[in-house]
């Protein structure tokens, strides 16, 4: 059934393919976002339902979710790239935290409001080897992931104070088009359609679980219609770890041509896990989802990209 649907953070890297997916499944999208990450030509709605309003801005918020009241409201927006979070975490608690209050709060005074969707992130876990699965104990190592549990505390405690169905999606590490933040990927992405062969790099041995955009809107799609109530927790991944090497020995693949790799010390982070995997059999099993992008078939459509 076709909804009415918000996202924050809609002219971003997940946010712009979301609001593109929900838009083809039919659905009414508009968009909310101050476009600090985000750009515009990335939001796929008409002006009428593009709302450049910061998460911070209390009032503004209220009008802009009364304005469209929506039937369903997922909050993406934030700010979420690690090193910069951990260089101004004053910004990131006001944005991550402050900010969430304000979206939940507009939720909860809209009365069309049928249910919310709140991204948080795979940071929240401690370092650990082994697949994740959502009752591991939470243990952030990091600013993002400090604010992201916070996020998720705040989520819980809307549910129960509105009783407005509410689901949080803890995201592993997204890849696919459009993306805002210089995370792995995107750089060498970067890197290589600027014709480099030696690639500039940090820290090559961790292992990510690696999800295309494309799957993650699908999983979101699948668990605001999978008749959730009260307040639920879902990892999405893909299930899959892969370490920076084999990354590129995938741009490899696809380019039919071998790279080489410097690591640069101003790239390598001094804290880091090795793994970060997702256990992703709650999610497959409440929506009969199944990621369908893999490394290799997202990594040849980011080669025909224009950045």
């Amino acid at each position: 059934m076709a909804q009415k649907v918000l996202i924050t953070g809609g002219a971003g890297f997940i946010g712009s393919t979301l609001a593109a997916h929900l838009q083809s499944s039919g659905h009414e999208v508009s968009v909310l976002d101050n476009l600090s990450f985000g750009r515009r030509a990335l939001a796929p709605v008409p002006d009428e339902r593009f709302h450049q309003v910061d998460i911070r801005d209390r009032a503004a918020v209220l009008r802009a979710v009364a304005a469209t009241d929506p039937q369903w409201v997922l909050h993406l927006a934030a700010i979420h790239f690690i090193p910069y979070c951990n260089a101004h975490p004053v910004e990131a608690a006001d944005i991550n935290i402050t900010g969430t209050i304000n979206v939940l709060d507009a939720c909860a005074a809209v009365k069309s409001v049928q249910q919310v969707f709140v991204a948080s992130t795979a940071a929240v876990y401690p370092i650990a080897d082994g697949a994740m699965a959502e009752d591991h104990a939470t243990g952030p190592m990091d600013i993002y992931g400090i604010t992201k549990l916070a996020t998720e505390k705040l989520a819980s405690e809307f549910c129960l104070r509105t009783r407005i169905p509410t689901i949080t999606g803890r995201f592993f590490n997204a890849f696919g088009p459009n993306e805002t933040n210089p995370h792995l990927i995107p750089e060498i992405q970067k890197q290589v359609l600027a014709g480099a062969r030696t690639l500039q790099l940090g820290n090559l041995d961790p292992k990510r679980d690696f999800i295309h955009t494309t799957d993650m809107a699908r999983a979101m799609e699948a668990l605001l219609n999978a008749g959730i109530t009260g307040y639920d927790v879902f990892n999405i991944g893909r299930g899959i770890e892969y370490s920076v090497r084999e990354i590129v020995t995938a741009f490899e693949r696809q380019l039919g041509e071998k790279l080489t790799i410097d690591v640069d010390p101003a790239r390598v982070r001094k804290v880091e896990r090795m793994h970060l995997l997702a256990d992703v059999s709650k999610l497959k099993r409440t929506t009969g989802w199944e990621p369908q992008w893999g490394i290799d078939e997202g990594v040849e459509t980011l080669l025909r990209e224009k950045l």
